[in-house]
């Protein structure tokens, strides 16, 4: 079955159809183009088509060809009339059948926008008053996108040709495509970074979407690192995406980091951070490492081609996770991820075009509810030299022991006599309180500072939304003694 031809009969839409059915496409969008009695206001009786078919026809394959790998579809088709059409007649017949609704529209609206204006097709209008004319493709010199344009960051003398050179052949890895990863890939994509390896083992959440703008309803479901990868190459076609959707690791780390020129941290949580960091120094390339918790960010910059300080100068060992809330757990304003992100990429376009005024052996500080900044010094600690190479990264991104997550209905917890204790923040408890009585509140911050008195011989179950605060808060008292203290696994989500 040919992609793209004409046909100088009528197009049999119906029979059309047929042949692009697939059991993996879900969905299916059509397109038909008809003749009209009306154009700039005269009447129209008929139409006439000639084209240049041996070259339109090979340029339409490449347009079909194009918009299926693009938008991820399964099947594509385009057929094009030619010779004399009636008022009514199907001029040019669309078809794209893809795993989901949204790649069928966007392919099928991609092939006949560039049908449109790149293919040497003409057109005669017969008119009512007896007069006609030939009506020129008149784009059909010119490509349906044009090119990608960096002249208004070129003119900055910094920059120049010669820095926009350096930004195409360079290697980025962003590891987390979520609320700063998002940011930091749609900056870097138009600075015109030539690849980008997008690294994400997550799938998209409809939690995700008022902070991660790369997503759209229909990528529900979908691998993040793949649908960021699609989005970006309609954004900006001219780059290389590699979407890597795995959970980054030691063995991962080293692989996709060597030849990269840096690596950008856009996780959201400790193991994860501690294992780019570690495997940035292994690599020796910088790393740009971010974290945000509810309306303050922090940014730090990881030189390790220079020698600069790293995660572990100032934190030995990688904090439990838990024990800060993630978005998840303590919530997250939409524009907060995006400043710290769109400050990383900066941190990023400053390194590759080594601009003045980079972040090393600092940490910045910032408060987005009072605009505030601060840059801390974080110097290199001289015990730490060599220390980050030498890590057991498996042992650092371990997962935690389950023998203090109890499952079981809080119901059936109460029933057996165990003391619960909701160490969730006010406002969550608020919006969703527990489906029990009798509980005990107390916040993380407050039970880390000593405040709840735990008693023994008697069990205590913690719980906050999804369990890794309440497993953090449970080892955390376990280490100091208390045997009976339990989180109650998957929180207060996995009791719905």
């Amino acid at each position: 079955m040919s992609a793209f031809s004409f046909s100088a009969a009528p197009i049999d839409t119906a029979g059309l159809a047929g042949p692009l059915a697939s059991p993996a496409a879900g969905g299916f969008a059509a397109f038909e183009g008809r003749v009209r009695d009306q154009n700039e206001g005269r009447t129209v009786r008929s139409l006439e088509y000639e084209a240049f078919e041996a070259l339109a026809v090979a340029e339409g394959e490449r347009i079909v060809a194009d918009a299926v790998r693009r938008h991820g579809a399964t099947l594509g088709r385009c057929v094009h009339r030619t010779g004399r059409l009636a008022v009514g007649d199907v001029a040019v017949w669309v078809g794209v059948s893809a795993p989901h609704r949204a790649e069928a529209f966007a392919a099928c609206r991609e092939i006949i926008d560039a049908v449109k204006h790149r293919l040497p097709i003409w057109k005669k209008e017969h008119y009512a008053d007896a007069d006609s004319g030939w009506v020129n493709c008149e784009h059909a010199a010119h490509p349906a996108v044009a090119e990608f344009d960096y002249s208004r960051q070129s003119a900055l003398p910094e920059v120049g040709t010669t820095g926009q050179r350096r930004l195409a052949e360079a290697h980025v890895v962003v590891v987390g495509a979520g609320g700063l990863g998002c940011h930091v890939l749609a900056s870097l994509a138009g600075a015109g970074i030539g690849r980008l390896t997008i690294v994400d083992h997550d799938r998209v959440e409809a939690s995700n979407l008022h902070r991660q703008p790369l997503y759209a309803i229909a990528d529900v479901g979908r691998p993040k690192a793949e649908a960021a990868a699609r989005r970006l190459a309609d954004y900006n076609p001219g780059l290389r995406y590699v979407p890597v959707a795995r959970r980054f690791d030691a063995e991962l780390g080293a692989a996709l980091l060597a030849g990269a020129n840096a690596v950008v941290d856009c996780t959201d949580n400790f193991a994860a951070k501690f294992l780019v960091n570690d495997a940035a120094q292994r690599a020796g390339i910088p790393a740009v490492i971010a974290s945000v918790y509810q309306y303050e960010g922090q940014l730090q910059v990881v030189r390790a081609d220079r020698g600069g300080s790293c995660l572990r100068c100032q934190w030995p060992e990688a904090t439990r996770d838990g024990l800060v809330g993630n978005c998840v757990e303590a919530g997250v304003l939409g524009p907060v991820p995006a400043i710290l992100g769109q400050l990383q990429a900066l941190e990023v376009l400053k390194l590759l075009l080594d601009l003045p005024g980079q972040l090393q052996d600092e940490l910045l500080l910032v408060d987005l509810l009072e605009h505030g900044q601060r840059r801390l010094a974080a110097p290199r600690n001289p015990a730490c030299a060599g220390r980050c190479v030498r890590v057991d990264a498996a042992a650092a991104h371990a997962p935690p022991a389950t023998d203090v997550d109890l499952r079981l209905p809080l119901a059936a917890a109460v029933a057996a006599g165990y003391r619960i204790v909701d160490i969730r923040e006010p406002m969550e408890c608020a919006f969703e309180p527990l489906p029990v009585s009798g509980q005990q509140s107390m916040p993380l911050g407050r039970l880390l500072d000593g405040a709840l008195a735990v008693e023994a011989g008697h069990p205590y179950l913690l719980v906050c939304a999804h369990g890794v605060r309440s497993h953090a808060a449970a080892e955390f008292l376990r280490a100091r003694g208390h045997a009976n203290v339990w989180s109650l696994a998957g929180g207060l989500a996995a009791q719905s």
